[in-house]
């Protein structure tokens, strides 16, 4: 059973429309199978689809963003890498099932892949703890991503997590210092690491695996330091204003892009990623191996380098020039320097002035 969005109600109207129609069993027994009319409701879904998503306002791409049947982690480690195996716990507490962590092949070439998976069913989600993760997944990728950096790997993440988990044995375990370590980690690596944003990504919970070289993002993806409802909750009390606040975070991948937090945008199919999974699978592996031929090209330190530059750029603004430099106008210190020079060397002369200017004011007066 598909599930909607609230503004995908004429949508589905028109799908259950089409699904009766193509069952030759209806009532009155044993029909023809409507094609022509079939054909023209498709047309129809597909021209409302194409309207309704692009048009979509920030909370509508937050819900894509969180639509239960969008590509999860899992997905795309299945699909597109080869010879993944799948690597467990921290080496201090325990495993942590809302990450998957493990080493892969992408086109012959040997890859560390990170993923935040929430889950495909309700027992699924519940095991995955809804891809919120807790301080030994964070400890466990800091393991393997170390372990990368020794053997020359470059690291892929896919982010997709409403945040990390907030519970009291998360906290009493060292929540805070676990996403601080990792993103410190993922800051100091000499290998590559790019990191794709394939739905949420929520809090520290989601720049922890995304301190990366290459930030990518699916069009109705979200990155933000909150989520809407709770920037709403504590900014006007009110998590009905989840519209207010998606539009005054600029958390879409658009947003993001303008402001260069983000490095690319992968165009999604029309009615999102949850339609049409391969096409989204294939725009990845594209990306990923054109990256991955990118970074060859550079040294280690040449790498790390360009991610701390990166992140350094990220909300520096230029400073304000009134004239050109190539001009020969006298700077402000130089200015100041030279009056400050003449007003001691005419220091007498100043007194007198002065003193004569007194006398002539009491004169009058």
């Amino acid at each position: 059973m598909k599930n909607y969005l609230e503004f995908e109600r004429d949508i589905k109207e028109l799908e259950e429309e089409i699904e009766k129609l193509k069952d030759p069993f209806n009532k009155e027994g044993l029909s023809e199978v409507e094609t022509d009319k079939i054909s023209r409701l498709q047309k129809e879904i597909d021209d409302k689809l194409k309207i309704s998503y692009s048009n979509l306002n920030e909370w509508q791409i937050t819900q894509v963003a969180r639509h239960e049947e969008r590509p999860r982690a899992k997905f795309f480690i299945e699909n597109l890498f080869t010879n993944f195996i799948n690597l467990s716990g921290d080496r201090h507490f325990s495993e942590d099932e809302a990450v998957l962590a493990g080493f892969a092949e992408l086109e012959g070439r040997s890859v560390l892949v990170l993923g935040q998976e929430k889950g495909e069913d309700l027992d699924s989600r519940l095991k995955r703890n809804f891809g919120m993760m807790r301080p030994e997944g964070y400890r466990k990728c800091i393991r393997l991503m170390k372990l990368a950096n020794k053997f020359n790997i470059p690291i892929v993440s896919f982010v997709d997590t409403p945040g990390a988990y907030p519970g009291i044995g998360a906290e009493q375990r060292g929540q805070a210092e676990a996403i601080a370590s990792s993103i410190e980690c993922c800051m100091s690596l000499k290998v590559p690491i790019i990191s794709i944003i394939i739905g949420e990504g929520g809090s520290g919970g989601a720049i922890a695996l995304a301190s990366a070289n290459k930030v990518i993002m699916l069009e109705n993806a979200v990155y933000s330091v909150i989520s809407p409802e709770g920037c709403a909750s504590i900014l006007w009390r009110d998590p009905s204003k989840s519209l207010e606040a998606a539009k005054a975070m600029k958390l879409t991948a658009r947003d993001l892009f303008k402001m260069k937090i983000i490095d690319e945008i992968v165009k999604e199919p029309v009615g999102g990623a949850h339609r049409n999974k391969e096409e989204v699978k294939s725009s990845i592996r594209e990306i990923l191996v054109k990256y991955l031929n990118e970074f060859e090209k550079y040294t280690g330190k040449e790498i790390f380098e360009k991610r701390k530059e990166k992140f350094l750029n990220i909300g520096k603004q230029k400073s304000f020039t009134a004239f050109s430099d190539q001009m020969d106008w006298i700077r402000k210190d130089n200015l100041f320097a030279a009056i400050k020079k003449n007003l001691y060397k005419f220091k007498k002369e100043l007194i007198i002035i002065i003193f004569l200017i007194f006398l002539v004011i009491l004169f009058l007066y």
